[in-house]
């Protein structure tokens, strides 16, 4: 009896250390989405883009949508933020797209990582059924899940924007309008990660090589170097404004086909 009574004493740390296991992995990854986060602070020009202007009323709700004040447009990208990176960080993009004419918007993801939510796309389309050609866009791995979800809605998004990221899945037979534009200095979607991407997106993909351009800069965001970047050679207002004119290209593409 004394053997067999205290057998289950024996087990039950074992019970408790089976539990506490995943609450520890849970607390690590949370530690690490904070800390993350918290090397990736908002710059001032992205708090200053988040106002409205005489040209882009903005406003913050489940998403930040950046309207352009020039009567409606029937084109939009939705922007898919990099990883552990806020939202408001491409608020200068945005701000900037909406200028020029198009509907943006910026979708926040649960812990600042577009991998938990890959289909967010699918409550931005349905709140806005006025336009006609959507893109999809974003950075890192903002982008790389923008590609995923281009790739499951084919004929429900005309174009994809990919800034320093490179898509998961094939879209080699996608017949959408795609831009991929990177920094020759990016040490983390680097120019030959880009180059191997060419077979996995469609023949007549736009590639535009930023010279001197880095990672970090395609968002305002950070206190220097994002880690396993390497330094730009061109400035960031540089590098955002050449940013800025490869989309809105991109997005004048899909207005062009729309009045025709």
């Amino acid at each position: 009896m004394s053997a067999n009574s205290s057998s289950p004493q024996r087990r039950r740390p074992w019970k408790w250390l089976l539990l506490l296991v995943p609450l520890l992995l849970a607390a690590g990854f949370a530690a690490y989405v904070i800390i993350g986060t918290a090397r990736n602070p908002l710059m001032p020009e992205a708090d200053a883009a988040l106002q409205s202007s005489a040209t882009v009323t903005v406003t913050e709700g489940d998403w930040i949508e950046f309207k352009p004040q020039t009567g409606e447009t029937a084109v939009a990208l939705i922007i898919y933020p990099g990883g552990l990176v806020p939202p408001a960080a491409y608020a200068p993009l945005a701000h900037n797209i909406a200028a020029a004419g198009y509907l943006a918007l910026i979708v926040p993801m649960p812990l600042n990582l577009a991998v938990t939510d890959v289909n967010a796309a699918d409550k931005v389309i349905a709140a806005y059924p006025d336009i006609q050609q959507w893109a999809i866009g974003g950075h890192s791995l903002g982008g790389a899940m923008a590609a995923s979800y281009t790739a499951q809605h084919p004929q429900q998004i005309a174009g994809l924007v990919l800034w320093a990221s490179y898509p998961p899945d094939d879209l080699s037979s996608y017949s959408g309008q795609v831009v991929s534009i990177y920094g020759s200095n990016d040490g983390l979607a680097q120019p030959a990660d880009i180059e191997a991407s060419r077979a996995m997106l469609p023949p007549n993909t736009v590639f535009v090589a930023l010279e001197g351009g880095n990672h970090t800069q395609f968002g305002w965001y950070g206190r220097g170097l994002q880690s396993g970047d390497n330094p730009a050679t061109l400035s960031r207002a540089a590098q955002q404004q050449q940013i800025l004119e490869n989309t809105v290209n991109l997005l004048a593409t899909l207005a062009a086909k729309e009045t025709r």
